[in-house]
């Protein structure tokens, strides 16, 4: 259950993280003073879609780890 856990943790951080960069795409800029793409928004979009996928792989992996602890779960009171 504890992975479970970790795993949606990490689905709402990249999720969050995904959607600050949609809403202020230039905190990479800001955050290291570098300008990776030049200034075009290429690295920032990519980030987001990066961060986006993440999530979901996250979201996904913590849907079955639950799934699977509660059929455990009910496998063990049943017997």
């Amino acid at each position: 259950m504890l992975r479970a856990r970790l795993e949606t943790a990490f689905a709402v951080l990249f999720a969050m993280a995904a959607i600050a960069t949609t809403i202020w795409p230039t905190w990479i800029e800001g955050l290291t003073r570098l300008e990776p793409d030049g200034g075009s928004g290429e690295t920032e979009w990519q980030f987001v879609l990066v961060l986006g996928v993440a999530a979901t792989a996250a979201a996904v992996f913590a849907r079955r780890d639950y799934r699977l602890a509660r059929s455990q779960q009910g496998q063990a009171t049943s017997l």
